[in-house]
This record gives structure tokens, C-alpha cells and sequence, in this order.
């Protein structure tokens, strides 16, 4: 699609891609930071919790898989509004049967409803956000995922303040949908309503079709994938399970593990506001390498922290190892614009296998081994990750030749 707008469009265009990133963080954050009080209400254990979880991730999948044909029909403006509203749907069933019905089924339906609007919204808001940098010409795409930091933060400090005023989930639910919804609707002006929408004839469903299948051929494509699914593992895992970590392992209040959990976002938030220059000074490498650091050493002091002082600094320093991960491989997806929404759509779907699987698989092991020390996994992820941090290189000219032949031999 070619963008024939003015200055003013475009700068419009990019503040409304920065809200729906932020909306979707807001989102998630809403239900996390409430997460020990529906465990309580539902009297359920760590492995029922990491079952219940798992709607998240069913729904998710079901939308990141779907999301890249949602797109092609109707466009980036259209799923993204879509993806909010059945969001909003999910998260005020998800207050509903926690709250007034303590029904750990129609909870696990209501995470499922909100998994897939987050699904379809986070590759829509993606493909969007390269559309965005493309018509601006500058690099924003860690900026926008900033701004869902940002968003998150905001989600976990207004849990902490309804925690600490005794107000029900199910009201706090039910405010966090209507004003994503509002503020959705509103926004919805300002976005183009083509971006990534393609010709609809039968011949180019086919041709589509493969396409995406071909993406997965490529090498440094999948290997992209490896590296944002151990980083999603980072950032996931904290996502869904750090209040409760820090409730079970050092015995504190529901109220400081939602604390807790601010500061882990709030330390995320810093590092994708620094991250384009950042990534202009030193390179993805580096700056992927980096955070695996940071990860790891944060990781492994949160585990043997003695105290909730210690494991404060190390959360500080997951945060910020979780940084860069994701939106780094959504950037290095769309190097080549050529199939940019097969790749991201590619990589993203990579990414929350761990980043919604993997929180669930912790919730079964840390049943047995407690949620401490089943961070161990997540730092053998990450450890991979840093490994392979060399694939996000960008691509030269002779990578691009190399790519279009691997995708032209599924024609």
C-alpha cells in the first residue's frame, strides 16, 4: 500500500498506533495484577492456576494464527479494533467469573475470548507499526512497543491502588473494558483503513496461502523465531506469574507482588524508551546479547534472593533484559518488506507459543518444585536466545536474494 498522506495524518496515525499498544499492555496488566485475588476467590492451586492460564494461551494462538488472514481480508485498522473489543469482552467475563461466580470454567473461556482479541490485535498493531514507519521514514517500532510497556505499568499500578482499596475484580474488570473500548473507538479515525489489506480473488488467497507457508523455510525466519520465543519466555513468565512469585517465595503481601510486578514493567518500560538509540549506537546483536544478561543475572537473584530488597534489584534487571527481545524480532521480521506480515505474523506466533504456553508449563512444574525454582527453565531459554542473538543481523542485499528464491520454490 502506498500512503499519500500529509505530515500531520502521519503524526496522527502514529500517536493512535502508540494508544493501541498501550491499551493492549493496559489489558494484560488488569488481569495480572489481580491474579492472587482470583486465586483465592477460586481456592485454586498453583498447577489449577497454570490450567486456568492456559485459556489465555488456547485463545491467543487461535487469534495469532488467524490474524495475518483477518488482516489481508479486512485490514490492520478493522482487526485491531476488532482484537480490542472481544478483549474487552474476555476480561469482563474473566471479572464476572472470578468475582461474583468463583466458576474456574467460565474463567478459562473468558482468558480464552480475551487471549484471541490480544492475539489479533498484537500482529495487527505490529504490521501497523511497520506500516507507520514506513510512511514517517524513522525507526519507531521499540517505541511503540514502549508504549505498551508504558500501558502495562499504568494496568499494574491502578491493580496495586484497587487492591489496596478493596475494590472487587469484577468491578475493576468491568472499568478496564469500557474504557478500552472508548478510547478504541476513538482513536479509530485516525488509522488508515487499507493497511495490509490485499486482493481478495481466489488466485491470490492461493497465492497467499503459500506464501506463508513458505516463511517458514527460511532460516534466519525461524531462527528469528527461536530467539523472540525465549525472550517472550522471559517476559511471559513474569507477566503471568511474578505477584504470585513473590507472594509464595518470600511471603509478602498480594498488595507488594503487584508491586513487585510494576517494578519488573516499570524497568522493561526504561529500556524500549532507550531502545532506538540504542539500537542505532550499538546494533541488534549487541544490544540482544545484552539482555539475555541482564535476564540471566536478574533471573538467577530473584531465585536465591534472601529477602524482597534483593530480589527487587533483580527484578529490575529482568525487566530490562526483557526489554528488547520482542520488539527487536518484530524489526529484524521486516527487514525485507517483501511478505513483511507473513514474517511478523511468523514471529509473533513464535513468540507467544512461549510467552503463553510457557506460563502454564511453569504453573505444572512449579506445583511440584515451587514457582522459585522453576525459573530455571526460563533461564535456559534465555540463555538459548542469547546464543543465537547473531540471526538479527540486518539483511544485506544478497540475504534478500537469497530469501526470495527460497519463497519463490513453494510457487
Amino acid at each position: 500500500m502506498q500512503y499519500s498522506l500529509n505530515n500531520r495524518q502521519i503524526q496522527l496515525w502514529r500517536v493512535a498506533v502508540y494508544f493501541i499498544f498501550a491499551l493492549s499492555g493496559f489489558a494484560a496488566a488488569s488481569w495480572v495484577s489481580r491474579t492472587p485475588a482470583i486465586r483465592d476467590a477460586l481456592g485454586a492451586t498453583t498447577a489449577e492456576m497454570g490450567i486456568i492460564i492456559f485459556g489465555l494461551a488456547v485463545g491467543s494462538i487461535i487469534g495469532l494464527t488467524s490474524a495475518s488472514f483477518l488482516i489481508a481480508q479486512k485490514g490492520g485498522r478493522f482487526v485491531m479494533l476488532l482484537g480490542l473489543s472481544v478483549a474487552s469482552i474476555g476480561i469482563l467475563i474473566v471479572g464476572i467469573s472470578s468475582s461474583l461466580l468463583a466458576n474456574s470454567i467460565i474463567l478459562f473461556l473468558g482468558l480464552s475470548v480475551f487471549g484471541f482479541g490480544q492475539g489479533i490485535c498484537d500482529v495487527a498493531m505490529n504490521v501497523e507499526g511497520t506500516a507507520v514507519e514506513k510512511a514517517a521514514k524513522k525507526s519507531l517500532l521499540t517505541g511503540f512497543h514502549a508504549a505498551f510497556s508504558l500501558g502495562t505499568l499504568l494496568g499494574a499500578l491502578i491493580g496495586s491502588i484497587m487492591i489496596k482499596s478493596n475494590i472487587s475484580v469484577a468491578i475493576h474488570m468491568s472499568i478496564t473494558a469500557v474504557v478500552i473500548v472508548l478510547i478504541t473507538f476513538y482513536l479509530y479515525r485516525f488509522i488508515p483503513a487499507d493497511t495490509a489489506k490485499e486482493d481478495n480473488s481466489d488466485s491470490d488467497k492461493a497465492k497467499r496461502s503459500k506464501e506463508h507457508l513458505a516463511v517458514w523455510k527460511e532460516r534466519r525466519t525461524v531462527m528469528i523465531g527461536i530467539i523472540v520465543l525465549g525472550m517472550a519466555f522471559v517476559e511471559g513468565s513474569a507477566n503471568d506469574w511474578l505477584p504470585l512469585i513473590m507472594v509464595d517465595g518470600y511471603k509478602v503481601t498480594p498488595a507488594m507482588g503487584s508491586f513487585a510486578y510494576g517494578l519488573f514493567v516499570g524497568s522493561m518500560t526504561i529500556g524500549r524508551a532507550a531502545g532506538d538509540k540504542l539500537l542505532d549506537r550499538f546494533g541488534r546483536v549487541i544490544i540482544l546479547r545484552s539482555s539475555a544478561l541482564f535476564a540471566i543475572a536478574g533471573l538467577i537473584i530473584v531465585i536465591l534472593g534472601k529477602s524482597y530488597g534483593v530480589a527487587a534489584v533483580g527484578i529490575v534487571l529482568w525487566g530490562l533484559g526483557a526489554a528488547f527481545g520482542f520488539p527487536v524480532g518484530m524489526s529484524a521480521a521486516g527487514d525485507d518488506p517483501h511478505r513483511v506480515a507473513a514474517r511478523v505474523s511468523a514471529v509473533s506466533t513464535a513468540g507467544y507459543l512461549a510467552f503463553l504456553v510457557g506460563p502454564p508449563f511453569l504453573g505444572v512444574i512449579g506445583e511440584h518444585v515451587g514457582l522459585l525454582r522453576a525459573l530455571i527453565f526460563v533461564l535456559i531459554a534465555v540463555t538459548i536466545s542469547g546464543l543465537l542473538s547473531k540471526a538479527a543481523t540486518p539483511i544485506s542485499n544478497q540475504n534478500k536474494v537469497e530469501l526470495e528464491n527460497v519463497t519463490n520454490s513453494m510457487k
